[in-house]
């Protein structure tokens, strides 16, 4: 356009009509191209919100209410067979949860769910103190309490003891009447957070797949694009930083997430598991995830990163079981995992968020 500008008026004049309307079809041509590089994330969006968050959420507040239910089993009828079944439901509540934790943004963090759910490390002299006092434990009671005295972390707690099997013999009633109540208060947390996102609750999901076009949260589709990639690193951040940095360079067991059940390793794979999820679009079932706006951009990168995350996967799946011993004694595989969750976290910050940053949505 600068050429244009230089020329003179009388030039402009002895410009033929073609000639002119040859200059504004040539703008024209440069607008559709423009238009054509823009990429629609709207099946995107709408499909994380939904194929992925809502999924994740559902999965988890139905795994709660069986939870639940076998706490409550277990309180009626303490036999052995009771508590090994409580004890699998808490591992298989624990899986969606940690695999949300690649979004843990809207409500999750707003409405303070985060925390009441899965505050760590826990004190279990704190927690001892709870089953001394003279309290009731009802469910109203354990509500009140610190974020670090319910949550799934007690949960873990009452029912396990150090990877080591503990006898249902050995539970007393106060220690059932905290599991119920606290387990009661867990399922009221997950069931908030599905309504959250849910059509027929506080309808998150729609901000998040209608961005750009009517959300009051996100005034573009960059905005929401841009929250789906910091979710991700913030995650890969603290796993590789905090879950398994904290206690490996401090060489103390009370960091370790998970550390009553010996959980821990599979916490960590399930939070890279989140990133995937995220990435690929799909929890139950498959959806349009952000690597296909990647692989629009970048295929090379598309297929670096997908490596890169099961790489990740597997190099924490090789930390000999339990974690809490790894940190000593299988230090080498330790810091092979927190490279490798590293180097994800540095493609989701350096090359991801900055492609999405530097691209047109529509």
């Amino acid at each position: 356009m600068k050429v244009y500008k230089i020329w003179t008026l009388l030039f402009c004049l002895l410009l033929t009509f073609t000639l002119v309307m040859g200059c504004g079809s040539d703008e024209d041509t440069v607008e559709q191209e423009e238009q054509v590089e823009a990429f629609n994330a709207s099946t995107m969006l709408n499909d994380f919100a939904n194929t992925v968050v809502l999924a994740t959420y559902t999965d988890l507040d139905n795994k709660a209410g069986e939870l639940l239910s076998a706490v409550k089993a277990l309180a009626a009828d303490t036999t052995q067979g009771n508590l090994e079944k409580a004890q699998q439901a808490w591992k298989a509540t624990r899986t969606p949860w940690e695999q949300s934790e690649a979004f843990l943004f809207g409500p999750v963090d707003t409405q303070g769910l985060d925390p009441a759910l899965d505050s760590w490390p826990v004190d279990h002299v704190n927690l001892q103190s709870v089953l001394n006092s003279g309290d009731s434990l009802t469910v109203d009671f354990v509500s009140g309490l610190e974020d670090t005295q319910k949550g799934f972390h007690t949960i873990e707690f009452l029912l396990f003891r150090d990877g080591n099997q503990r006898k249902a013999s050995d539970l007393s009633s106060r220690e059932l009447e905290y599991l119920v109540s606290t387990t009661e208060n867990l399922k009221t947390s997950t069931s908030q957070l599905r309504l959250a996102w849910a059509p027929e609750g506080e309808n998150f999901s729609s901000a998040v797949a209608q961005a750009g076009v009517g959300s009051a949260i996100y005034p573009s589709q960059s905005a929401a694009v841009q929250e789906m990639v910091n979710g991700m690193i913030v995650i890969a951040d603290e796993v590789a930083n905090g879950k398994i940095s904290d206690p490996y360079n401090e060489s103390d067991t009370t960091l370790v997430e998970s550390q009553f059940s010996f959980n821990s390793i599979s916490d960590f794979q399930d939070n890279i598991r989140g990133i995937q999820n995220v990435y690929m679009g799909k929890f139950a079932t498959d959806g349009q995830g952000l690597n296909e706006f990647v692989n629009s951009q970048d295929p090379d990168l598309d297929a670096r990163f997908q490596r890169e995350v099961q790489a990740a996967i597997d190099a924490i799946g090789a930390i000999p079981d339990p974690f809490r011993d790894s940190i000593t004694a299988n230090r080498g595989a330790v810091q092979a995992a927190i490279d490798a969750v590293s180097k994800v976290q540095q493609t989701l910050e350096q090359d991801i968020l900055r492609l999405v940053q530097s691209s047109e949505f529509n």
